[in-house]
């Protein structure tokens, strides 16, 4: 192999760690940006809950024809226990996921469940006796996924880093 030939294969080397470090900082800033899914889905389930403290006063209200067809609400006890078991199986699934190191966000479905409990609670007309109950399940389950998520996509940075950091080692010393 003569002189031309190991410049030329250093220079694809070093092209290759170039493509390998950009596709790496492209893998951190989208973890970054996953990362703070849970900020936002924590904002959206804080501003749901404005509007349901206000007992949704913005929304015109149903005409006598849509409530017919949508039939009486659901007892408030009934809501109650659909809120407690669906609570308690958020928590431990959210756990679960944590404990597992699983990098998947849940969020989304939770801000639809939390929503509908508010919305059954409008419809029975007991909004003001179980908001604060809704309120603090939504915000201690979306806590908890914004925190499982933020702490696996830090652990999935940091392992990008070490891989960015040990490529660019054997490039200066070698293999």
């Amino acid at each position: 192999m003569g002189p031309a030939d190991r410049t030329q294969a250093g220079s694809q080397a070093q092209g290759d760690t170039d493509r390998l470090r950009r596709d790496s900082q492209a893998r951190i800033r989208r973890l970054r940006s996953r990362g703070n899914w849970g900020i936002w889905g924590l904002c959206t389930f804080l501003v749901v809950s404005l509007a349901a403290r206000r007992d949704f006063s913005f929304l015109p209200p149903l005409s006598e024809r849509t409530r017919d067809l949508l039939g009486a609400s659901p007892p408030v006890n009934l809501i109650n226990m659909a809120l407690v078991a669906y609570s308690f199986s958020a928590l431990i699934l959210t756990l679960s996921r944590m404990m597992s190191g699983a990098d998947t966000y849940r969020g989304l479905s939770h801000l639809g469940y939390l929503t509908a409990f508010y919305v059954f609670y409008h419809f029975a007309d007991a909004m003001s006796d179980n908001f604060w109950a809704v309120f603090a399940a939504g915000v201690t389950i979306l806590v908890l996924e914004g925190y499982g998520l933020r702490t696996r996509c830090g652990e999935l940075i940091e392992e990008e880093q070490e891989r960015i950091a040990l490529r660019e080692t054997r490039d200066r010393f070698g293999p």
